[in-house]
């Protein structure tokens, strides 16, 4: 890549799907294991496959409060004419009972459970009033899990519902793949940490864009910012080529002072530079000595958008977790979505209305989405005070008033 990219601009801008295809094949998933507490493998992902190394129940239990019995002794049992049984302690035998509650461990020589409301204890018998099936109410051994069952695939992202059948099985830790390392180094020479001086602008990129990677299941190593210098950047990309995935923020464009493309390109191979997409088309992806690295436009709301798009997806395959899709709700846009027609646009909006309501079959719902007035790629508030956004294909021509919509939460989900 030479200097006339200065002149040049964007001639061509790359789809976001194939923008996405290309840095992922870019993308290895390591291959770090190492074995935690139940407690600490919420949202890690499995490294190998899981299965139960004991049945749930590991005893036959009652499904029931009731009286343990032999199914036998019951035929014939009905309203007009009761079993009479002997009130048994412990074991059951000929014509006895046993006293049981639900999970209860079933008492040895009994095959059924009658229910409590099915007997009537009168002079230390019991009356049945009901003939019960061999079975009938009875949990068996491994009715839940059977032993040997499989529970889950390598690549599965456990939830808390997954970390409670693991210790069901006997399971007190799992192995997982490591987090995936992301370097994120902010730059530009105007960037400063606080109390800014005319001219110069608080650093909230990088701080962001780390606090996303610890979201999404990673470990960000969140690094000081480093000026608009050729030399200094390539320095700071080549100490952390170490790191499943390399990620800048600021001087991604066409500018004087965009100079990462230009460092990528020297240290490795620049693949995509300018994708279609609004906020935040000049984004650049690039891979350098075999470690994938993305240049996020220094715009805060262009910078979100991409890391989204872009950088989620590969710190997802870099870790072996899956690339969920983020939640979405329907709402009725009050105002009309402009937009770029060959260009994927993402409209921040705010949702109002009742949130327990609608998403009826016939495409209403009780919630509207308003998008926000500040709609500038700088304009870091309209994100953070936005609820989600809506996204206008490659193929429209923005979306009018009126329109049911559905909108990204994406904040919501890892």
């Amino acid at each position: 890549m030479s200097h006339d990219r200065h002149e040049a601009g964007f001639k061509e801008r790359t789809r976001v799907a194939a923008a996405r295809e290309t840095l992922l094949a870019a993308v290895d998933r390591h291959d770090r294991v190492e074995r935690v507490p139940l407690g600490a493998a919420d949202g890690r992902a499995v490294a190998e496959p899981l299965s139960a190394p004991n049945p749930v129940p590991g005893y036959d239990r009652a499904a029931m409060d009731g009286y343990a019995v032999r199914a036998e002794d019951t035929f014939g049992a009905s309203d007009r004419s009761p079993t009479i049984l002997r009130r048994s302690d412990d074991a059951v035998g000929p014509t006895q009972a046993a006293r049981v509650h639900t999970g209860s461990d079933l008492p040895e020589g009994a095959d059924a459970v009658v229910m409590i409301e099915e007997v009537e204890e009168l002079d230390g018998e019991l009356e049945v009033f009901d003939a019960v099936a061999e079975g009938e109410n009875v949990g068996d051994v491994g009715e839940d899990v059977s032993e040997g069952q499989r529970l889950f695939d390598a690549g599965h992202r456990l939830r808390p519902s997954d970390l409670g059948l693991l210790k069901s099985v006997g399971l007190t830790e799992v192995p997982v793949f490591e987090p995936p390392e992301v370097a994120v180094i902010p730059t530009g020479e105007e960037l400063v940490q606080e109390d800014p001086a005319p001219g110069e602008v608080i650093e909230t990129n990088g701080l962001t864009v780390s606090r996303l990677v610890e979201r999404w299941g990673g470990d960000a190593r969140y690094r000081d910012v480093v000026t608009d210098d050729e030399d200094r950047l390539a320095d700071a990309i080549e100490r952390d080529l170490d790191a499943d995935v390399v990620v800048t923020t600021g001087g991604s464009s066409v500018g004087e002072r965009d100079l990462l493309p230009e460092v990528v390109d020297s240290l490795g191979e620049v693949l995509v530079h300018g994708v279609a997409l609004r906020p935040g088309h000049p984004v650049a992806m690039g891979e350098v000595d075999g470690t994938p690295v993305i240049n996020l436009p220094g715009y805060p709301v262009a910078c979100i958008v991409n890391a989204v798009q872009f950088l989620r997806p590969a710190l997802k395959t870099a870790g072996g977790l899956p690339v969920e899709p983020h939640p979405t709700r329907r709402a009725t846009l009050t105002r009309k979505i402009a937009s770029e027609p060959g260009t994927r646009t993402y409209a921040r909006v705010k949702l109002s209305g009742d949130s327990n309501g609608g998403d009826a079959a016939d495409g209403t719902t009780d919630l509207e989405a308003t998008p926000t007035r500040a709609s500038g790629s700088g304009v870091l508030s309209s994100v953070a005070l936005a609820d989600g956004w809506v996204v206008v294909p490659e193929g429209r021509e923005g979306i009018d008033a009126g329109e049911v919509v559905d909108v990204e939460i994406w904040e919501a989900i890892a």
